[in-house]
């Protein structure tokens, strides 16, 4: 296993990067397009640079795949791979709002082994090792216990008609941070119904995991990491005592996005 102090200092490093260029302190900041709705600024490059080179060092032996970086396909030979988001939640970050966070994970053979995301606009950070737990803040945090599915928490600016019997709660523009909510039970239910990356939620599904909620895709499956198409369809973080119903209200309407 990996120095884990080194790895929490380079992660927390990074977020102060990022914080010293985030606007809601009132820094300049210049951002951009990659494609419509798609923002990018200087500072997820930045960051990405920082990870790339500082983890490298760290372990010299993983692959990498980041949002910001181009894809080398490569990655799939190697056992070990850094998936990286270096800012996860970059609209919220370009508006000045705190809904953002870097997330880093280390997998192996397909599975997370550690995982971190640092929300430096929300004094927050939240560690996972596999089979050892989960903390906010260096305290254990348990996920979600809800059993009855009416009345779950989700975060949402709103929600449809379909789901009138939820409860909408904070939405912050990063799923990562979504999907920690639910790991210390701020939330019961996060579930997202389009094409993803594997480095938008390999950290904090592992967080999620370790707190004892249940993560899958969209359909119920399991997640899997460092594929050669890195993408998969949803992913669904909830409560366990609610996923089955959670998976039976989204099914049909899973199936109709994924094919049409």
């Amino acid at each position: 296993m990996i120095d884990r102090e080194r790895f929490h200092s380079i992660v927390r490093e990074a977020g102060r990067i990022a914080a010293a260029r985030w606007p809601g302190a009132g820094h300049a900041l210049s951002s951009w397009d990659k494609s419509p709705g798609n923002p990018v600024s200087e500072a997820d490059l930045e960051v990405d640079r920082f990870l790339k080179r500082e983890l490298g060092r760290l372990l010299p032996s993983a692959a990498w795949l980041s949002e910001e970086t181009a894809d080398d396909k490569t990655r799939t030979q190697s056992g070990l791979i850094w998936l990286v988001d270096p800012i996860d939640g970059t609209r919220d970050y370009v508006r000045g709002r705190d809904g953002w966070a870097v997330s880093v994970a280390l997998v192996s053979a397909g599975r997370p082994l550690i995982g971190m995301l640092v929300a430096p606009a929300r004094g927050e950070e939240w560690v996972a090792v596999a089979g050892q737990g989960a903390r906010r803040n260096n305290l254990p945090i348990r996920a979600s216990t809800r059993t009855c599915f009416a009345g779950a928490r989700v975060p949402a600016h709103s929600l449809p008609r379909e789901d009138a019997d939820l409860v909408a709660v904070e939405q912050p523009n990063s799923i990562a941070l979504r999907i920690a909510m639910v790991a210390d039970d701020r939330a019961d239910l996060v579930a997202t119904l389009r094409w993803g990356y594997e480095w938008d939620i390999a950290a904090a599904a592992l967080i999620a995991r370790e707190a004892g909620a249940e993560v899958t895709d969209a359909f119920g499956r399991p997640l899997a990491y460092n594929k050669h198409d890195p993408r998969d369809f949803g992913v669904l973080v909830c409560s366990p005592a609610i996923h089955a119903a959670a998976v039976a209200r989204l099914a049909a309407r899973a199936a109709a996005l994924r094919h049409g």
